[in-house]
């Protein structure tokens, strides 16, 4: 049967992280240490360690892991032998690239579309930036065309890798042929600030670093296990733009989480959600973006979500943390991992991820164990 519209889908995913693993238990000790003679800080810092869903991260910085003497990025009395923003961005560049590298090799792998075959290439970032950048040198080290359409995404925040996402998969709607291959990399930790405040103590509880990337395309025979991708919405939140906050400083990026988050995202997304699926049934699955243990519990409560449901989102942070824009798609890939392995049959679901502004991405999509049946489902009205 022909259809007007070809059906997009993620025809891969790859992930990686760095070698280094932060242990949340080993971290809040060594940063109880360091706050010695703070009792007031080493509180909070026990608090929101322990609460933070996390049980452990990855890291670049293999600094993040020495004695608290020799750890340049724990407080300090001076801020003499704390890394300038000049030093984390050289880290930066010498480090994103190889996981990106990684990320983008497992997905094309996994896909079964070869490098030549790539038409777009989006990179998404948010913890640096260098010039020429990470799209230029993907393309020489993953053998792309040198005229394939390069599209950098850079300082979106969390919302950043659904975003690119839905870009992609609207240029595959347009363009029957194009290959859109997404690579996300984020170094979250080189940010982590040597302070007492709780803002950034907050803020080095649950983030990590790593990669992921994903191919969207149109399916054929030799595809199998996809995630079809249908409607997509994003929504700029009202009156919560000062509620995250990322800035350049001189000591690296500086994050301000408003603790008030959770409590809006609860009160604003169930409208848009109910826009996007046009007020019909909730899906089965459920890929939220985990921002953090507060922002995951309201997710499942507003909507009713069981912990099975909610179990994806979950993981990722637990073994993780919060990758900022290349988490959703850790997510996806659990999703996707579990769904092949069990021979489960099509279900529906919806991925949502949040971002600075307040801004919410989301989008449809439906796991098709086998594009025979992606054709039964090529037809729905979300597609």
């Amino acid at each position: 049967m022909e259809h007007a519209d070809p059906t997009v889908a993620i025809l891969g995913i790859g992930t990686a992280v760095p070698d280094c693993r932060i242990d949340q238990e080993d971290a809040s000790q060594r940063l109880c240490e360091a706050l010695e003679g703070d009792p007031h800080s080493i509180r909070w810092a026990k608090r929101i360690f322990r609460q933070s869903g996390v049980n452990t991260r990855y890291t670049c910085e293999p600094d993040l892991l020495a004695a608290i003497t020799g750890c340049r990025y724990l407080p300090q009395e001076t801020m003499e032998h704390i890394p300038a923003t000049s030093e984390r961005m050289s880290i930066y560049k010498r480090e994103s690239v190889p996981l990106a590298f990684k990320a983008a090799s497992s997905a094309l792998y996994n896909s079964n579309i070869t490098a030549s075959d790539i038409t777009h290439l989006i990179t998404v970032s948010c913890t640096g930036q260098f010039l020429p950048g990470l799209d230029a040198v993907l393309v020489h080290q993953l053998g792309l065309a040198p005229h394939v359409n390069r599209i950098p995404l850079n300082f979106l925040g969390c919302a950043a890798g659904l975003k690119a996402i839905c870009l992609g998969k609207g240029i595959v709607s347009r363009q029957h042929e194009a290959n859109v291959l997404i690579v996300c990399v984020e170094l979250c930790t080189l940010h982590i600030q040597p302070s007492i405040e709780k803002e950034a103590l907050l803020a080095a509880s649950f983030f990590g670093d790593g990669a992921s990337a994903c191919v969207i395309g149109t399916a054929d025979d030799c595809h199998s296990g996809l995630l079809q991708l249908g409607d997509e919405h994003s929504v700029l939140l009202p009156d919560s733009a000062e509620e995250m906050v990322w800035e350049v400083g001189d000591y690296g990026f500086h994050l301000y989480l408003s603790p008030k988050i959770p409590k809006l995202l609860g009160e604003l997304i169930p409208k848009e959600v109910s826009r996007l699926l046009h007020d019909g049934e909730k899906p089965d699955l459920w890929a939220i973006h985990p921002g953090g243990r507060g922002i995951i519990d309201t997710m499942q409560g507003i909507f009713g979500l069981t912990d099975e449901q909610a179990r994806y989102s979950r993981h990722v942070l637990l073994h993780y943390g919060n990758l900022s824009s290349a988490t959703l798609l850790f997510v996806l890939n659990e999703m996707l991992q579990e769904l092949s392995q069990t021979a489960s049959g099509g279900s529906s679901g919806i991925a949502i991820a949040f971002g600075p502004g307040l801004t919410a991405e989301m989008i449809r999509f439906h796991y098709v164990p086998s594009t025979r049946q992606q054709e039964q489902y090529s037809d729905r009205a979300y597609v």
